[in-house]
């Protein structure tokens, strides 16, 4: 059974994904925890192993993989890599190729590209009678898209080779993105993601798998101003990568999108100086093998 909705990044939802991700420096914030926490975390994973197998589940273009990769390389300069990458969109991943071509560290590792679902991934994976373990797994961002929350945590928790680790990054419980997409679930939980949860949701189901974890929030804002000026490009392409809408103006009633533009404005957002940033934290959730 495919545990994922159909891959999101496609057409003007990538546009928005790509602004989003420039205007909010959510990888800068991702990698200054990545850069404080995970160098003592592989040094841990790495000892006495001669080599390493990482996996990235929805990896997108790979900027984070690539440093990720980079860490463990500087940490463990003596132990092979192997990189495994499941990536559903056909033009992130061309994305990432083109990364690795350029980056000549990244050309020491052999990368094995599974451009599918990870539902799909699931599936042939259980159809291979040898299965490939991992020391170190990664999903970041990623698990909106998928149905079976508990299902695609245990599988892949389930690749772990012993004393490893799975990183999940997730927004954080409380943010304004937990806000909007809980009030308006009804409303936007209609084409790729399905249902909405929280870093607090997930903890739950790690919870009654007995899985063992360690959280560290990262606060992160996002100036949306823009999305409250009639007719701004980047606001309207903002609200629509936010949304999850083609086109959020002519998508939803003048009452829905009122009601939004409100709970953005007073309810994701404290306002200041006459900008208003959105709460985009996220949490990492760093659980034990």
């Amino acid at each position: 059974m495919d545990t994922v909705k159909p891959a999101g990044y496609e057409g003007r939802y990538v546009q928005g994904f790509q602004f989003y991700l420039k205007h909010s420096e959510e990888h800068k914030a991702i990698l200054g925890y990545v850069d404080k926490v995970l160098p003592g975390e592989f040094t841990r994973i790495g000892e006495g192993k001669s080599k390493m197998d990482v996996l990235g589940v929805g990896s997108g273009g790979g900027e984070m993989d690539a440093h990720i990769l980079s860490i463990l390389q500087s940490k463990l300069p003596a132990t092979a890599l192997t990189a495994d990458i499941v990536e559903p969109s056909i033009h992130l991943t061309d994305n990432f190729k083109a990364l690795v071509e350029k980056t000549p560290s990244l050309q020491k590792i052999p990368f094995s590209w599974h451009t599918v679902t990870c539902g799909e991934y699931e599936k042939q994976v259980k159809d291979k009678r040898e299965i490939k373990r991992f020391d170190f797994i990664h999903m970041i961002q990623m698990l909106y898209y998928v149905d079976d929350y508990p299902g695609t945590i245990k599988f892949f928790h389930n690749l772990l080779k012993e004393n490893s680790k799975l990183l999940i990054v997730h927004e954080a419980a409380g943010s304004g993105w937990d806000t909007l997409w809980k009030t308006y679930r009804r409303e936007l939980c209609t084409k790729s993601i399905s249902d909405y949860l929280s870093a607090g949701d997930i903890k739950v189901h790690l919870e009654r798998l007995e899985l063992q974890y360690d959280e560290h929030l990262i606060p992160n804002t996002l100036d949306i101003t823009d999305c409250f000026t009639t007719g701004d490009e980047m606001g309207e392409l903002l609200l629509d990568f936010m949304t999850e809408q083609d086109h959020f103006h002519q998508s939803l009633t003048p009452d829905l999108r009122a009601s939004i533009l409100d709970l953005l404005r007073n309810r994701c957002s404290t306002e200041k100086e006459g900008r208003i940033p959105f709460d985009c934290s996220m949490s990492c959730l760093l659980v034990y093998s």
